[in-house]
């Protein structure tokens, strides 16, 4: 999971390079909704979608997909995929932030100073290029993205206990595929087809397996037996893969200031979860 999600970003800048943000967000989730429904058609023992749950799959869809991807994908078009990499590495802190205003988790000293140390990580990426920088805009859009991934794994741990993987990854890309299908159609009759190279096509087709089918069917398999921040910890290590991926293939050099702000960020978010981890420990064993 780790290693697709950490290509996705350099797959992603290609992607860009051969069409617009929305035709790629567009078209990538119309190939994963027909790829997981024809895994979920090929199962003999298929979980049905429940009628009461087309609600919930429906703004999960919208949270998970239209909302974590799309914003991800537009931001990654005005961004380096390493200031993005950055970014989305704060979603457990954005986590542990909603399931503390929703009572789900309490508040201590050493999660607020690792929210806060990774936030000072943000500032400090930020300032590189001073209040006006070209990259700030992508940021800020990757961040709306990552918000709305927050949203989704705290939302989608109910749901993870009543449906397997492969059903939830359908249903969501599926979902996703539907609401993305009108601005597919739209930008399908506008796309100059000729113009979008092999590269191009290649790039959009790993973020449509890879990305938002395989790695996503590991993603709600763990959900089901681990806490979403915990699964979100995957972001210790994905920035750093990606600042390596984007050096090698994309000459995106690494400053001061990303390293910086990448060994803040992680620290932050490493404090906070081990901050989180111990209150569950003290829960369980008051529990106990």
């Amino acid at each position: 999971m780790l290693v697709m999600w950490s290509i996705n970003y350099v797959a992603g800048k290609v992607a860009l390079r051969h069409m617009d943000p929305f035709t790629l967000v567009a078209f990538r989730f119309e190939v994963a909704g027909v790829i997981m429904l024809a895994i979920y058609a090929a199962q003999k023992q298929r979980m049905r979608l429940r009628p009461g749950d087309i609600w919930t799959f429906t703004y999960l869809s919208f949270l998970g997909v239209v909302l974590n991807q799309g914003l991800f994908t537009v931001g990654l078009n005005y961004t380096t995929s390493s200031h993005s990499a950055v970014v989305v590495a704060i979603d457990p802190i954005l986590i542990l932030i909603l399931a503390s205003a929703m009572r789900l988790e309490r508040l201590t000293a050493g999660k607020i100073g690792g929210m806060a140390l990774a936030f000072i990580g943000i500032v400090v990426l930020e300032a590189e290029n001073g209040p006006h920088s070209p990259l700030l805009i992508g940021d800020l859009i990757s961040l709306g993205g990552a918000l709305g991934f927050s949203f989704y794994a705290v939302f989608a741990k109910r749901i993870t206990q009543t449906y397997d993987a492969i059903a939830l990854n359908t249903f969501n890309c599926a979902g996703a595929a539907i609401l993305f299908l009108p601005l597919a159609i739209r930008q399908g009759i506008v796309l100059d087809w000729k113009s979008v190279g092999w590269a191009g096509w290649g790039a959009m087709m790993y973020m449509a397996i890879f990305s938002s089918v395989t790695a996503y069917l590991l993603f709600y398999w763990t959900l089901r037996y681990m806490d979403p921040s915990r699964v979100a910890a995957i972001n210790y290590l994905q920035p750093i893969c990606v600042v390596v991926l984007a050096s090698f293939f994309l000459a995106e050099r690494p400053s001061r200031h990303l390293l910086a702000s990448t060994a803040l960020v992680l620290t932050g978010v490493w404090l906070a979860e081990r901050g989180s981890s111990r209150t569950r420990s003290e829960r369980e064993s008051s529990s106990g």
